[in-house]
């Protein structure tokens, strides 16, 4: 039985008895991926899908390239039909001529890209796909439209309708947890024991989001300390040593970390639907609760100090902390967003900064990214939509009087 049992299994089930006839296996795999283009059949379609994604899964990365570039090159839009096609419907906009516009401008490798995705575990072979196609990116930016196309199909198949919201817990499926385990990208869990504090006590959670075509498969997770008040230390929550208190006593839920899982799926947005149903969960469940911050890294700030030759006033936390909040409200990225990663995802969701602090994560990591220092980004339910808005339309950072001020005193010392 799946992650999600008897309904999802009946639902998604796409694992049909395959008769007929078998396609030749001795083809080079473009010629099957042209038979499948050219397959009118459900039942020869499915074969020569799993046949060509079988072949693919036993590729070495110069075969890997290889299909890569053919796709790229020989699957592409025919760009003089296309232009004829738009004349005509240009002249006459009629339904027919639209379906034929379309059909046009539509590359042949994206319809491939559909095709192959007809067999059971086909998504998740496809997300593995261009998890590999990403690695050839930086030297082959020749199959950036490739990527595009990937892109734009799992745009559509990752859909928030899609996506499924489940809790994790001590009690959930040995594989579920071993992932978790595997794709914590922000504080990393270091055995079973520390796993167990992180979702057994009854002050913590953690959710994921999975689909059903991959429903063994996290896609984001987000683990959650519910606290009297912001922590405003990583170290506190992850302690072996602290006491859990009742849920019910808790008027705060702190994200302390926020782990994408697949990196075929890159450049999907997960996160943002992900705390809004995570907040309406919680609110369901413990009313009480009347504030929603994280507790999140800073993880350019070292490199940004030492690009600013300002890492030698970094001594202490006095110094550390407006030049912290210098950084998270000022220094910009190149498209003129801030230049904080987590800053602009938080912001982009409608969160506002509302504290920095220092000797929050005192681990390596944090350490060697961030001198040690966090910074809480809180949610007021009231504001997100506002907060959104400002940074959509005028790139605004919004933040607390107490963090403006200490950017303030940055911009003092720098006069």
């Amino acid at each position: 039985m799946s992650f999600f049992g008897d309904i999802l299994t009946s639902l998604f089930d796409r694992a049909p008895m395959l008769r007929g006839a078998v396609p030749d296996d001795n083809k080079p795999i473009e010629m099957l991926c042209r038979d499948l283009l050219s397959s009118r059949g459900d039942v020869s379609g499915m074969s020569l899908a799993k046949l060509v994604l079988d072949r693919y899964a036993h590729f070495d990365d110069e075969q890997k390239l290889a299909l890569f570039t053919l796709l790229s090159k020989e699957m592409d839009v025919p760009c003089d039909d296309a232009v004829a096609a738009l004349k005509t419907y240009s002249e006459s906009p009629t339904a027919a001529h639209y379906a034929a516009l379309t059909n046009l401008v539509e590359p042949a490798r994206l319809r491939l890209i559909r095709r192959l995705n007809q067999t059971q575990d086909a998504t998740a072979q496809l997300v593995a796909m261009r998890r590999d196609l990403l690695r050839f990116l930086g030297d082959h930016p020749d199959l950036k439209k490739l990527d595009i196309d990937f892109k734009n199909l799992f745009t559509t198949w990752f859909n928030r309708g899609f996506l499924v919201l489940r809790p994790i817990n001590w009690g959930s499926p040995a594989h579920i947890l071993e992932k978790i385990i595997s794709y914590e990208s922000v504080h990393a869990i270091d055995s079973w024991d520390d796993l167990r504090r992180r979702l057994q006590p009854d002050d913590r959670r953690c959710f994921a989001f999975f689909h059903p075509a991959m429903p063994d498969e996290p896609l984001i997770f987000v683990e959650v300390a519910l606290t009297r008040g912001t922590p405003n230390s990583v170290q506190n929550i992850l302690s072996e040593h602290r006491d859990p208190q009742a849920a019910v006593d808790a008027d705060t839920a702190t994200f302390y970390s926020i782990s994408n899982c697949q990196t075929g799926l890159a450049g999907i947005s997960f996160g943002n639907s992900l705390i809004k149903t995570v907040v309406e969960y919680l609110l369901r469940d413990l009313p009480q609760i009347k504030y929603f911050v994280t507790l999140s890294p800073i993880p350019g700030l070292v490199k940004w100090l030492r690009e600013n030759n300002k890492f030698e006033q970094a001594t202490d936390a006095q110094a550390l902390l407006p030049l912290a909040a210098h950084y998270l409200l000022e220094a910009k990225h190149r498209t003129g967003q801030p230049r904080d990663p987590v800053a602009r995802f938080h912001l982009n969701n409608g969160a506002f900064v509302e504290a920095v602090h220092a000797d929050a994560d005192i681990s390596a990591n944090g350490m060697a990214q961030s001198c040690g220092v966090m910074v809480n980004y809180r949610y007021d339910l009231n504001k997100i939509s506002t907060n959104h808005e400002a940074y959509a339309n005028q790139q605004s950072v919004v933040a607390s009087k107490a963090v403006r001020a200490l950017a303030d005193q940055a911009q003092t010392a720098d006069a």
